[in-house]
């Protein structure tokens, strides 16, 4: 059994979770500033922008089975390291491209390196935490990237109020590198009976974790249709607090994160991805059917708790499943279900928006996690208790 570090809450748990910490809030901090940026900076169209904007997540998504069979066949430090430093060096280069086409290429790498920093991080974290307080422990590392939501973009809009945007870029790299140097004292743990199988395409996706991949992608369409639009919808119906919604949202994330893991980890995931899944659902039907503040409100905390629930839910199943040789591939394949379904509900909801109006978008996307409900309890969860231990070694 692997019991790296001195428990859940000190040592390298502590290490991996404050630079985590770091790099997502460096992340957020770019989210609401850098259309902006590049819209008045560089005269970048509005259309291009959004092609800047996708590259980062195309090119996370393209690296993360390479990079989830790489950590597994020659471990999590030779990656972690270099890739949180390289992650916070490139946010030098931003104020020096000019143009499209240097900032297209700024992108596309930075988002290469995001795929291999968060891939191999949420795998290091799997590793360092005992198995039987597996679900707590991804749990409380989530709000790692949960608190920088709150954060970063409250720290990029005021470092941007006099369109200091090299002061806002010097200041995300400085707190994506103090990141970087807490990546050096980690202990990393050296993974039992990891096994280093020569290149193949069939290793870069782990099968044991495809079924709640592809769950997860269903449900995260709904949820790159909420990230991405919520500001419009909140313009477009007048109700205005955008920035309230998102403070709101983070905070019943990270007060699902702090209790759902405890109840995983001895009760098991389908009540609570039942939980989850079912307040998501509510929580979209609640932004097509009441558009009032009150509302916008409501639905923000109800969608922040199915969020906190079911992404670290679906974590620790795939986790589980997989042997302890194949956590990155297991990790790398559940986040690019992740990037995926973000990215075809960007494209769903701008297309849907348009046609038939962001509330009734909403709605359908009510009916949609309803849908990845029955497929999780009729093929997610069969399939979770059919193989649980048939292959996880520690």
């Amino acid at each position: 059994m692997l019991r790296a570090g001195n428990g859940i809450f000190r040592g390298n748990f502590v290490l991996v979770f404050l630079a985590s910490l770091m790099m997502f809030t460096a992340f957020y901090i770019l989210l609401p500033t850098l259309p902006v940026f590049l819209n008045r900076k560089l005269n970048i169209a509005e259309g291009e922008t959004g092609l800047i904007l996708a590259v980062y997540t195309l090119a996370a998504l393209l690296i993360r089975p390479f990079s989830g069979y790489m950590i597994d066949r020659y471990g999590r430090k030779l990656f972690f390291i270099p890739s949180l430093l390289l992650f916070a060096l490139m946010f030098a280069a931003y104020p020096f491209t000019g143009a499209f086409m240097l900032m297209l290429m700024v992108r596309f790498t930075h988002g290469l390196i995001w795929g291999v920093a968060t891939t191999t991080g949420s795998t290091l974290i799997v590793d360092i935490v005992p198995p039987e307080r597996r679900g707590e422990g991804i749990g409380l590392y989530g709000l790692a990237m949960t608190i920088p939501m709150a954060l970063g973009p409250f720290a990029g809009l005021h470092l941007t109020q006099n369109n200091n945007y090299t002061l806002m870029f010097i200041c995300a790299g400085a707190l994506a590198f103090a990141g970087f140097l807490l990546t050096l004292p980690i202990r990393y743990p050296v993974v039992p009976h990891a096994v280093k199988p020569a290149f193949s395409w069939s290793n870069l996706l782990e099968s044991t974790a495809l079924p709640v991949t592809f769950n997860l992608l269903l449900i995260n369409i709904s949820y790159g249709g909420l990230v991405s639009f919520i500001s419009l919808y909140s313009l477009k119906t007048g109700i205005g607090y955008t920035g309230i919604f998102f403070i709101v949202f983070a905070g019943g994330i990270t007060i699902a994160r702090i209790y759902m893991g405890k109840i995983f980890d001895r009760h098991g995931p389908q009540a609570l991805s039942i939980a989850g899944i079912l307040l998501l659902a509510t929580g979209h039907m609640l932004l097509g059917l009441m558009v009032n503040a009150r509302g916008f409100l409501i639905a923000a905390f109800i969608l922040g708790l199915g969020t906190g629930i079911v992404f670290p839910v679906f974590q620790a199943m795939v986790n589980n499943l997989a042997p302890a040789g194949r956590r990155g591939a297991a990790n790398s394949t559940l986040f690019s279900g992740l990037d995926l379904g973000i990215g075809l509900g960007m494209l769903l909801t701008g297309y849907l928006a348009h046609s038939i109006g962001l509330p009734t978008t909403y709605l359908m996307f009510s009916g949609l996690n309803l849908f990845a409900l029955f497929y999780f309890l009729f093929i997610s969860l069969t399939h979770y208790h059919r193989h649980l231990g048939a292959g996880n070694s520690e």
